[in-house]
């Protein structure tokens, strides 16, 4: 069976992050494996506190991973600190994964800033250049490149820019514009846009972790990278289209739906 990791940090409300990463990899037909950076403790609503994983724990963690399973891709979710995202670097860099899969978690849905501000310079300097693709959402994108984009040439323009880090290839997510959310993946010389569809839920908690997950997923079965993007965002668009209305915010996407529903379950999905 073919295997992905996820290093990133704990949902204590199940619906993104480390959990959702799981989720994903399972849907998706893989082997799921975790190294946890931080304890976040969130609900639908808030991010209410954030712990980050001793340094040396971490590294244990990737070692004890890599040194017994092979590890057909990895997914970066939340690092947090610049030690985390150095030490993460460092440990890539000495096992050299075929694909890596870099979701630069900066906020969560709730506005909580994940992602330390000293730590965007590491991740920007150290970690990009590893990755075989990332992943970034409008706010994280405007973030990498410091300019601010709004129309198709802006995106373009992001890309490039993004690429220019040493990344092999972006997907520079649409949802964060009005309009359809269609997604943008540059491959270093081409770009193709990958058309996606505007469904009107609040719950969409962990859409992100789910969609790069997925990726990483099908990169690790020996799907090319705009055959991963491609299946992943049908994915996740389902998993959208049948999303979760519990607690009281931003309820989580239903990774499970299309499982579910071939085994004739009865599912709680909105």
């Amino acid at each position: 069976m073919r295997t992905a990791l996820t290093i990133a940090g704990s949902d204590s409300g199940g619906g993104a992050g480390i959990q959702a990463d799981l989720k994903a990899f399972a849907a998706q037909g893989v082997y799921g494996m975790s190294v946890i950076t931080a304890v976040t403790a969130q609900n639908t609503q808030e991010v209410r506190s954030v712990q980050n994983i001793d340094p040396s724990i971490i590294q244990d963690q990737i070692e004890a991973v890599f040194d017994d399973i092979q590890v057909d891709a990895v997914k970066i979710g939340m690092l947090s600190s610049p030690e985390t995202v150095e030490l993460v670097a460092r440990k890539l860099q000495k096992y050299s994964p075929k694909n890596i899969v870099l979701d630069p978690v900066m906020v969560s849905k709730g506005g909580h800033h994940l992602l330390q501000a000293d730590a965007i310079s590491a991740l920007m300097k150290k970690m990009i250049s590893l990755a075989t693709i990332v992943t970034p959402n409008i706010p994280e994108a405007e973030v990498l490149t410091g300019s601010k984009i709004h129309t198709e040439e802006d995106r373009m323009d992001a890309c490039i820019a993004i690429q220019a880090l040493g990344v092999k290839s972006v997907l520079l997510k649409g949802g964060h514009l009005n309009g359809e959310p269609n997604d943008l993946f540059y491959d270093g010389t081409d770009f193709h846009w990958i058309q996606g569809e505007r469904i009107h839920t609040k719950n969409t908690h962990g859409t992100g972790c789910t969609l790069s997950s997925a990726i990483a997923a099908n990169l690790a079965k020996g799907a090319s990278l705009l055959e991963a993007i491609q299946i992943s965002k049908q994915y996740i668009t389902t998993a959208i289209r049948h999303s979760l209305d519990l607690g009281h915010g931003h309820g989580p996407t239903n990774h499970f739906f299309e499982l579910y529903e071939k085994a004739n379950l009865l599912v709680n999905h909105k």
